[in-house]
C-alpha cells in the first residue's frame, strides 16, 4: 500500500480522535460554572465523592450573606466581584487536593482532605479573608458564613447527609460574629435547610 493511500485510510482515525477530544473539552467546559470557574453541583458532586472515601475529608458549605441587598444596592457587576472573589479565596483554601463547587446563586460547597488536622485553623482564617472587603468593589461590605463537618464523625453517611450536616451549621453560624460553626455529632435535625442541601448534593 503507497504512502498515500495510508494517509488517506488515517484521515478518518484522526479526524475522530480530534472529534473525541473537541466532545472532552465540551463536557469538561460545560461542568464549570461560567462566572467563578469553579465545578457546577454534577462536577462537584463526583469528585466530592471520590474524597470522600478518605477518612480525613472535611466538608464546608458556604453562603454570603445579604446577597440581593448587594445586588440591590450596588448592582449587579458588584455582586458577580463578590462572588467570584468567594470563590477564589475557597479555591485558594481547599488547595489542589480538594474541590470546590458553586451550587448555585451565592451557594458553595467543597471538600477537602485534612492532612495535617489544620482544617479548624484554616477554615477560621479563610472566615476572617472572606469578611473583607472586595477588592474593585470596597463599597461592598459583607461576610460569608461558613459551616463544616468531619466525615470521620460521621463515617456511615454519604454527600448529601453531610452537605445537611453543613448547612444546619452554616445557618447556626449566621447568628454567630465569626460567621463559622462546625457540625454537631449528634443527630441531623430535620430543618428546611438541611433538607435544602440534602437535595442539592444527591446529584
Amino acid at each position: 500500500m503507497s504512502p498515500i493511500t495510508l494517509a488517506a485510510a488515517a484521515l478518518p482515525a484522526v479526524a475522530w480522535v480530534v472529534h473525541i477530544m473537541w466532545m472532552v473539552r465540551r463536557l469538561h467546559t460545560a461542568r464549570r460554572d461560567p462566572l467563578t470557574g469553579l465545578w457546577t453541583r454534577e462536577g462537584f458532586t463526583r469528585r466530592a465523592r471520590r474524597l470522600l472515601r478518605d477518612k480525613r475529608a472535611v466538608v464546608v458549605l458556604a453562603d454570603v450573606d445579604r446577597f440581593k441587598q448587594v445586588n440591590d444596592t450596588h448592582g449587579h457587576a458588584a455582586g458577580d466581584a463578590l462572588l467570584a472573589a468567594v470563590a477564589g479565596h475557597l479555591a485558594h483554601s481547599v488547595g489542589r487536593d480538594g474541590v470546590v463547587g458553586r451550587l448555585g446563586g451565592d451557594e458553595f460547597a467543597a471538600v477537602l482532605v485534612d492532612r495535617d488536622h489544620t482544617a479548624p485553623e484554616r477554615l477560621a482564617t479563610l472566615a476572617r479573608v472572606l469578611a473583607r472587603p472586595v477588592d474593585g468593589a470596597p463599597e461592598v461590605h459583607t461576610t460569608v458564613s461558613l459551616g463544616w463537618v468531619r466525615r470521620s464523625d460521621h463515617p456511615g453517611e454519604d454527600l448529601s447527609a453531610l452537605l445537611g450536616r453543613a448547612d444546619e451549621a452554616m445557618y447556626a453560624a449566621k447568628r454567630t460574629p465569626r460567621g463559622l460553626r462546625r457540625a454537631r455529632i449528634g443527630r441531623l435535625l430535620a430543618s428546611v435547610a438541611g433538607r435544602r442541601s440534602g437535595r442539592r448534593g444527591a446529584a
